[in-house]
């Protein structure tokens, strides 16, 4: 997979035209990122599907909290079938800074996750789903089953099996996604966490049933924060905000082995948490940056990026892209490319 995350905090047009940059610049897959104070990212994948002919598209990633997973599963399924069967769906324990905004605690995210993808997995399969974990369903399915995955050359009554990508950053989260999802999307930049999440994914491996098939049947991707730019202070710059919301939600081990000040990346996402995100901005700091984006020249990023793919099997670009989000698309394909 070369894949690239839209952020919808731009207008919905400027979206679509960035996927159509991006498929005319080889990504093959595009990932939506999902915040309540941006736009939906389904009307914005909706749109980027009907622009582009064989981009795969989903959520990067959605959350069970915010959306319960049954109706969360039907989004996901409605967009497969928009797009002729190029739904990818990545699924992740969200935001914790603004999940609470919203009055959610994000208890036992493991296992709402790991429900929320084997419940989807079922209603994609045409099952009828009774369900009592971490959420609830009686006698749910979707009244449209046999429209999943059925494209312009398949036969009306197929199935698709909608690959699940689940984003993590904790150990308990990779080893999960690697014994029970088609791929995992590690939120990292650095390659000491890929060296660090490559055992983690290794452990889950040896535990994968052999119904979901070996290691060739995993992607193990980096889902990095990317900022390209002809300058470099300008690509470091341009990293700030989404370098606060990943500092804000690492975990303390992770803060740890980088360097970073806890009580700093406590105060990001307090910051975060009260809607003051000038103030949250201000307060990332170079280490954070070097951390936590693959921010530099085309070269520069180049450079980052092999160091990841030392360990990962493929990539995604996520935000910011760049100062310049149209340029930076063409940039961040010149960077893959030398990379790669």
């Amino acid at each position: 997979m070369r894949g690239i995350e839209l952020t919808p905090e731009h207008p919905v047009p400027d979206l679509v035209e960035l996927g159509r940059r991006a498929e005319a610049e080889g990504f093959d897959t595009l990932f939506a990122s999902c915040h309540y104070n941006n736009r939906d990212p389904f009307v914005v994948l909706d749109r980027v599907a009907a622009a582009t002919d064989d981009l795969r598209l989903g959520p990067g990633v959605a959350n069970p909290y915010e959306s319960h997973p049954v109706s969360l599963a039907s989004r996901v399924a409605t967009l497969d079938e928009a797009s002729d069967g190029r739904a990818v769906c990545g699924l992740g324990a969200g935001d914790r800074s603004t999940l609470r905004n919203l009055g959610f605690e994000r208890d036992r995210p493991l296992r709402r996750v790991l429900e929320a993808m084997k419940v989807s997995q079922k209603l994609w399969a045409g099952e009828r789903v009774d369900h009592d974990g971490t959420f609830r369903a009686t006698d749910a399915g979707l009244n449209y089953a046999d429209a999943i995955g059925a494209g312009d050359d398949d036969d009306a009554d197929a199935i698709s099996e909608i690959p699940v990508y689940v984003g993590a950053q904790g150990p308990h989260m990779i080893r999960m996604a690697a014994k029970h999802a088609d791929g995992v999307l590690v939120n990292a930049s650095h390659p000491d966490d890929f060296a660090w999440a490559d055992e983690r994914v290794a452990e889950g491996l040896a535990e994968r049933p052999e119904s979901r098939g070996g290691r060739e049947a995993f992607d193990f991707a980096a889902y990095a924060s990317v900022s390209v730019a002809d300058e470099t202070e300008d690509a470091r710059e341009a990293a700030r905000p989404p370098v606060a919301f990943i500092a804000a939600g690492a975990a303390p081990p992770v803060l740890d082995r980088h360097g970073i000040d806890r009580d700093v990346a406590e105060r990001i996402g307090e910051a975060i948490e009260s809607g003051e995100f000038s103030e949250a901005f201000e307060l990332v700091t170079p280490a954070m940056i070097d951390a936590f984006c693959i921010a530099g020249t085309p070269d520069e990023a180049a450079e980052k990026v092999a160091g990841v793919l030392e360990y990962a099997d493929s990539f995604v670009a996520g935000s910011p892209l760049g100062p310049d989000p149209a340029e930076a698309v063409e940039l961040v394909a010149a960077a893959l490319d030398e990379a790669e």
